[in-house]
Order: C-alpha cells, then structure tokens, then sequence
C-alpha cells in the first residue's frame, strides 16, 4: 500500500516548540523541531547524564545532554552547544545515529554523537535549566532504567547503548 499523501492539512495549534496538524482530516501530526544528545564518556568508562526536573512528567530525569536544535543550526554545532550549556564541556564529535523519536504522530529527528577529548568550556544554561551533572557507568544507567529507579529518555538508553558496544569492541 502507498504512503497517503496529504492533500489537506488542517492547522490546530502553532506554539514556541510544537504546531498541530490533522492530515486528509483524520491524522493528527505533531511537528517538532529536531533535537540533540551526546555521549560523553569519561577515563574510567562513565558517561556523562544530567539530572532535571521535567515539567512535562512532573518527574526528575536521568539523561544525557540533549536539546532542540535551532532553525538552521547545523546538528554537531548544535550538539557542541547543549553540552558546554548542560554540562560545561567541549569536546570532539563524531556522529553516532539518527532516528525518530515517535515517527507514529511526531516527526521530530534526534541527531546522536560521541564525544571526545573533553575540556571544560562552559556556555550559560537556559534560564529555565536546573542541572546537576552526574557520571555513571552505562550499564548501571541501564539498570537504573530497567527496575525504576530513575526516569530517562529514548537518547539516554540509545547512548547507553552505544557505549556498552563500543565497551565490548574494545575487549
């Protein structure tokens, strides 16, 4: 069966970070701007998470350094600068993946990479940004998520992931 193409597009809701859509009169279609995540990693193997309250899941999350990128920003430019706001880290990136966070209804874009030879070099933080920087090790990240102990994101488990890989290879 063919994709449908729309050939109607109803606006619902044109907000700061998200526009509503209803395709052909029946597909609800949320458009977001695409976003960021780094996997860095320390001497001892521990990636780098932040710790925020989420407002959106009245929740405390555990997650790498991540955010939206700017209209036209180029995705490592942009990846550079969530780490020195989030962290106050720079480093060398290397692209690790790219993938839809919820291509079901949603067609935002993560843009995920490494990053190397890190130096401090801090950006200021969002005015509404409250972080605590915390290093773990990429499997107890996994086992934080799996049992409950802690909330993360899709970027937070895909980064773990490529961590325990790249963990494995080098063995």
């Amino acid at each position: 069966m063919a994709d449908p193409v729309p050939t109607q597009t109803e606006l619902i809701y044109d907000g700061r970070i998200v526009r509503l859509e209803v395709l052909n009169g029946r597909y609800e279609v949320v458009r977001h701007a695409d976003a960021v995540a780094v996997l860095a990693l320390n001497g001892q193997g521990e990636m780098l998470c932040v710790s925020q309250f989420r407002p959106a899941l009245g929740l405390t999350t555990l997650e790498v350094p991540a955010g939206l990128m700017e209209k036209g920003e180029d995705p490592a430019a942009a990846a550079r600068r969530e780490l020195q706001e989030e962290a106050g880290f720079d480093a060398d990136l290397e692209k690790l993946t790219f993938f839809y966070a919820s291509p079901g209804f949603c067609d935002e874009g993560l843009h995920i990479f490494a990053a190397t030879n890190l130096r401090e070099s801090r950006l200021p933080m969002d005015d509404d940004e409250d972080i605590e920087v915390i290093w773990r090790r990429p499997a107890e990240v996994l086992d934080e998520l799996r049992d409950g102990r802690t909330v993360g994101s899709a970027t937070t488990v895909t980064a773990a992931l490529f961590a325990l890989g790249r963990q494995m290879e080098s063995r």
